[in-house]
């Protein structure tokens, strides 16, 4: 067991930190894991949400350079912090350091707390209902995994405002687009789910699957600063014919009246999901 407030090498430039001792080796029903990079935007009001339904966090700082890393240690639910002083540049290097980083939280989490269920979020995303209650009611018999329906955020002409730290992101902004993505982000502990080679967001290993609940997905609409920071994002840091030219065709096009997918947006309720398109 790591002792609290002393960092333990990993490897070259990447730290284990305990930030919490008094969430180490205790039994949690719900744990989250993240991994973020420059998320000092948003990273308050995402470790007070995430923390309203989770009994523990454990965070993968992917050598950020804003505040991020001093927001995780400072936070009452981060038990855990793995720090990595490297920004990887080689595109394929640091996509493969990816799935290593998620194993890593895995591992990290199984040898450092004690947990029926794991949640894996990003810092721009927002779970609508109940996350805990879900994960212990009826809903979720006979499943060893969750799909969560994620839609997209927009900024539009009349809800183009810059998101301001130290408000809630939930909710923020009015359109959404009907393209429905099924995430898997919730699942038991069981020793065969892993991150591999290949995998990204979802693990493998895990048998029996459902869907259900709903999450808003902020990454393209927190101001028109940050969508051309993630254009610029994407188009350097990925391969340029499965993301960069599609980033690239989107630099300038912030402001939206339809959804990337030519879509019209709907507010957030039973229309959207009644017409949601799954991509």
């Amino acid at each position: 067991m790591v002792n609290a407030g002393t960092p333990w090498k990993l490897r070259d430039s990447e730290w284990m930190i305990a930030n919490n001792a008094e969430l180490l080796a205790q039994k949690h029903f719900l744990i989250g894991i993240t991994r973020v990079r420059n998320e000092a935007l948003i990273l308050g009001d995402t470790l007070d949400f995430v923390g309203r339904h989770v009994d523990a966090i454990i965070a993968y700082d992917d050598a950020s350079t804003d505040q991020t890393l001093e927001l995780l240690r400072s936070h009452p639910k981060v038990a855990l912090v793995l720090a990595n002083g490297t920004w990887e540049t080689d595109i394929k290097a640091r996509r493969e350091a990816e799935h290593r980083h998620r194993q890593l939280l895995l591992q990290c989490a199984r040898e450092q707390l004690l947990f029926d269920w794991m949640f894996c979020f990003d810092a721009d995303e927002r779970i609508t209902g109940d996350l805990r209650g879900f994960a212990s009611g009826p809903r979720v018999k006979g499943c060893d995994g969750v799909s969560i329906q994620l839609f997209d955020a927009y900024m539009t002409p009349d809800d183009c405002v810059p998101y301001q730290p130290n408000r809630e992101l939930l909710g923020f902004r009015r359109f959404y687009g009907p393209e429905q993505r099924d995430i898997l982000m919730l699942w038991r502990d069981r020793p065969e789910v892993f991150f591999a080679e290949g995998h990204e967001r979802e693990p493998g290993g895990i048998g029996r699957l459902c869907t259900d609940l709903y999450c808003q997905h902020y990454g393209k609409s927190l101001s028109v600063e940050h969508w051309e920071e993630t254009c610029d994002y994407y188009i350097k840091h990925f391969p340029f014919e499965t993301y960069g030219r599609k980033w690239l065709a989107r630099k300038g096009q912030a402001i939206h009246t339809q959804s990337d997918f030519m879509r019209p947006l709907y507010e957030w309720g039973d229309a959207l999901f009644a017409n949601a398109v799954k991509i």
